[in-house]
């Protein structure tokens, strides 16, 4: 047997303590996401698997604790379990389904926001070099090793001593980007903070393309704020997201007009124009692409549910 699956092992083992203080914190609570009294930290309990959720997801460490998971990026399925840890490292157009959990053994997941300042604070002092040049995905699952197990379930046992988390949880935080820096995936995680990597300029075009996303897209705009060649800046954009830049604007108009009709009562016309669509046909049949009905069905489905 090898290290790293003897080590696996162990931390899908360690999972159990984890498991038992995200339950106990999250109890009665119902299914939903929870945040807790140390800012970056929130839990996930689901009692029975769940439709698909889309929506950007902002860099974060998420941990299968309990149950299994399902994450769909640009048609292509992901699933991962228990001590297995999904990172985000740039704003990323994500679907997210529970696929394994029953009232008596539920979903259970702890996630941390990642924050960039403090990435580059640890790397500065354990590896200041840049690294590769060459671009990396946004996103990766990997098998969690004990030591990182280790720190989430210190991180959630200060829970229970209030007093002790403004002193304590920041090392602990700051451990858990450690062992993320230096795990197997640590190159993703340094491009996330290292200034002028291809990552964080991308990411840097991706926060104008949400704020922009209604206006018509240029792409050599884009590629002139990200310093690259229009053909560059497709390549490595598409190398960190798994998508074109064209497909990101209009998941993202798409998305956006779900929450207006959700939210705001607002019909498929008006959402349509809202967003910058001129054709409400090509609305409603990117919309049914991306979320498997037509808007007024697909609305009624989630009210309903």
């Amino acid at each position: 047997m090898t290290i790293k699956t003897r080590n696996h092992e162990v931390a899908i083992a360690n999972c159990a303590e984890l498991a038992a203080l995200v339950d106990r914190h999250t109890a009665g609570k119902g299914n939903g996401i929870y945040a807790t009294a140390i800012n970056s930290l929130e839990f996930m309990r689901e009692c029975e698997p769940a439709t698909a959720i889309t929506g950007v997801s902002e860099p974060l460490l998420g941990i299968v604790v309990q149950g299994k998971k399902e994450m769909l990026l640009n048609e292509e399925t992901y699933r991962y379990g228990v001590a297995q840890y999904l990172v985000v490292s740039v704003d990323l157009l994500v679907s997210r389904c529970v696929v394994e959990a029953t009232p008596d053994q539920p979903y259970l997941g702890f996630k941390l926001n990642l924050d960039p300042v403090q990435l580059c604070d640890i790397i500065a002092q354990t590896n200041p070099g840049i690294g590769k040049k060459e671009s990396v995905r946004g996103w990766f699952i990997s098998n969690a090793d004990p030591p990182l197990i280790d720190c989430a379930i210190r991180l959630t046992k200060l829970l229970d001593t209030p007093q002790d988390i403004p002193f304590l949880a920041p090392m602990i935080i700051r451990e858990i980007y450690y062992r993320l820096l230096m795990g197997e995936q640590g190159e993703a995680v340094r491009q996330i903070a290292t200034s002028g990597s291809n990552m964080q300029r991308i990411a840097e075009v991706i926060k104008r393309l949400k704020v922009d996303f209604t206006k018509p897209l240029r792409v050599e705009e884009l590629a002139e704020q990200a310093n690259m060649s229009a053909s560059s800046f497709h390549r490595h954009f598409k190398a960190v997201t798994s998508m074109s830049p064209l497909q990101y604007q209009k998941q993202l108009k798409l998305l956006s007009a779900r929450q207006m009709m959700l939210a705001e009562n607002a019909d498929a016309t008006q959402a349509a124009y809202q967003v910058g669509y001129e054709s409400t046909s090509q609305f409603s049949r990117e919309y049914a692409r991306m979320f498997g009905a037509p808007p007024i069905r697909d609305i009624e489905r989630l009210r309903i549910a």
